[in-house]
């Protein structure tokens, strides 16, 4: 498993506390880029801008990434373009929520 597919399935047991769905299958992770010396940034957003638990999210999702070995720097980019929607969440993310 390369660095990449690790950050992957750290980022799944990062869950959003309100909806109780991990934040890779509610679609909430852009992209993951793992850079020069294990440098890894994710771009991610929220479910809204305004979201009560926004510093609790991004913080999971840095220290999922920090605690992977390999990893050096770790950059979590919030962006809100293009804007979340239930169209981004994974087959089993529409699945837990009975879609």
């Amino acid at each position: 498993m390369n660095l990449k597919e690790k950050v992957i399935e750290a980022l799944k047991r990062v869950y959003d506390p309100e909806l109780n769905i991990n934040v890779v299958d509610l679609g909430l992770i852009y992209n993951v880029e793992v850079k020069e010396e294990n440098d890894v940034d994710v771009t991610m957003t929220l479910t809204t801008p305004g979201c009560p638990l926004h510093d609790s999210i991004t913080t999971g999702v840095r220290y999922a990434v920090q605690g992977i070995e390999e990893t050096r720097n770790v950059d979590v980019n919030l962006v809100w373009e293009p804007a979340w929607s239930p169209e981004k969440m994974t087959p089993e993310g529409l699945r837990l929520l009975g879609r």
